[in-house]
């Protein structure tokens, strides 16, 4: 996968997709709306079975409880965990669909505070759409990104 200025290219195919609101950088931090540059890994593969059959055979359902940490105070930081959790953190199991579907990176892996976390690729909320830092797409491709995406796929967003 390789993020060019209009779209994502994959499999001989190219995508229109939402970036971080404030487009790409070098030097991501937590809370900058900006996607983070650099060769990535997707490490995840998470689906709603209550609202779409299983995208892959190595996917993972989102249940009522699973979270992703984002406080960088806390040991879990940038890693999925479950509920209950008093710090701070994002629902995976949301109300609207944008994380009906989503791809993990690798990014910030170690969990540096303040790197940044939950870099995602997801559903977009419209075209072009700003993102906190993800990259988002149309339903229809983004199911067919996660039906041929596999663990550790490169993803690559070229530095601005």
């Amino acid at each position: 996968m390789v993020l060019t200025p209009v779209g994502l290219r994959f499999r001989g195919r190219l995508f229109p997709c939402a970036i971080g609101k404030t487009g790409i950088s070098a030097s991501k931090r937590e809370g900058d709306g900006a996607t983070p540059a650099g060769t990535h890994r997707i490490t995840g593969l998470w689906y709603r079975p209550d609202r779409l059959a299983r995208p892959a055979p190595w996917a993972r359902p989102i249940g009522p409880g699973d979270l992703w940490c984002d406080d960088p105070g806390h040991p879990a930081y940038n890693r999925h965990v479950r509920a209950p959790l008093s710090a701070s953190h994002e629902r995976l199991r949301r109300a609207d669909p944008l994380y009906d579907l989503i791809l993990t990176t690798d990014w910030n892996q170690a969990g540096v505070p303040g790197r940044g976390s939950a870099i995602f690729l997801h559903q977009w909320r419209r075209p072009r759409f700003g993102t906190e830092g993800c990259i988002a797409f149309a339903r229809p491709h983004l199911l067919w990104i996660a039906a041929r995406a596999a663990p550790g796929t490169r993803l690559i967003v070229a530095r601005p």
